[in-house]
């Protein structure tokens, strides 16, 4: 029998690309979403197949068991049901802070009776407006935890502690992976991301928007790298407890960025400026040693190759 893998927020962006990898692997998926920010479309490949991905509408912050799911075993739960970007996290700060509260809970709950590997998505945010850089995952982050962000920032090291608690009392395997600005293709439109801003205001002809002064940096990894860096976190053995940084160490100032995007898409580049939001982090570039050294990974897809697909997508997409 294939494993079942279940994924807590399995219509997301980045959630619906590890869907594809996992089937690919032979795996059966249970996806639980609620669809506040996910979208059925993210899973369209899977829907004739309701055998290989089953999709049950849930809330995660909302109790759930193995036996409401219909579930009587697991390899591996993944938490990755979280509002990820500023205009969604603002728009549900409360959704945000129960869904890694309580969706946390819930998922090593259930990878605890299903005697599953469990494994948490979470975020460079951690970190904060970082006073090192490259930010190595021993670097415990400097983040306003009453600030604006702080419903995702300080709700995903929560999710965080929770899951290391739940390591140290019962033994449960887990796994804790923070993201470096993945990009590519299902990402929303308007989430307020510079990757899909940039992106949407170039094909239509616009100025790019920049806030601050645009020398704040960033690291970009592609949707294929990071699932790769996913994968291999959750199923090779003898990781238990430990935090992996997933993301590109290559660094870029804004307004590099900014310059990239208009070249590759074939476009002029004006830009117009705005004031830097609260508490944005002025500094963001993973140290990925540790992922190369345990897990033999690094991203290998470049920038401009990622963009040029990322591109191509948002071009293909229907009118609004």
């Amino acid at each position: 029998m294939p494993d079942t893998a279940v994924i807590l927020g399995g219509a997301g962006f980045i959630a619906s690309h590890l869907v594809d990898r996992l089937v690919a692997e032979g795996q059966n998926v249970v996806v639980l979403d609620n669809f506040c920010t996910g979208s059925r479309a993210n899973l369209a490949d899977h829907l004739a197949h309701p055998d290989r991905v089953r999709i049950i509408q849930q809330d995660v912050s909302e109790p759930f068991t193995a036996e409401s799911l219909g579930l009587a075993d697991a390899a591996t739960v993944y938490q990755m049901a979280s509002p990820a970007s500023p205009v969604h996290y603002r728009r549900l700060s409360l959704e945000t802070l129960t869904a890694n509260a309580l969706g946390t809970l819930g998922g090593l709950t259930l990878a605890q009776a299903l005697h599953a590997r469990f494994v948490l998505a979470s975020t460079s945010e951690v970190y904060g407006d970082p006073e090192m850089s490259p930010q190595p995952e021993t670097y415990w982050g400097r983040v306003n935890p009453i600030g604006e962000r702080a419903c995702y920032d300080e709700g995903k090291r929560f999710a965080e502690a929770l899951t290391m608690e739940w390591h140290r009392r019962h033994q449960l395997d887990v796994r804790i992976l923070r993201f470096f600005n993945c990009y590519g293709p299902r990402m929303q439109t308007e989430d307020g991301r510079v990757v899909p801003n940039f992106i949407s205001q170039a094909l239509a002809g616009e100025p790019l928007t920049v806030y601050g002064d645009g020398h704040q940096t960033r690291s970009f990894c592609y949707v294929s790298d990071e699932v790769d860096g996913i994968y291999r976190a959750a199923t090779l053995p003898d990781l238990g407890g430990l935090v992996f940084n997933i993301g590109n160490p290559e660094e870029h100032t804004i307004l590099e960025f900014a310059q990239i995007v208009a070249e590759v898409a074939g476009v002029p580049l004006t830009t117009v400026g705005k004031p830097l939001p609260p508490d944005d982090p002025t500094r963001r570039r993973p140290d990925i040693a540790r992922a190369r050294r345990l897990l033999g990974w690094e991203p290998e897809v470049s920038l401009r190759d990622g963009l040029l697909r990322t591109i191509t997508e948002f071009r293909a997409r229907p009118p609004a």
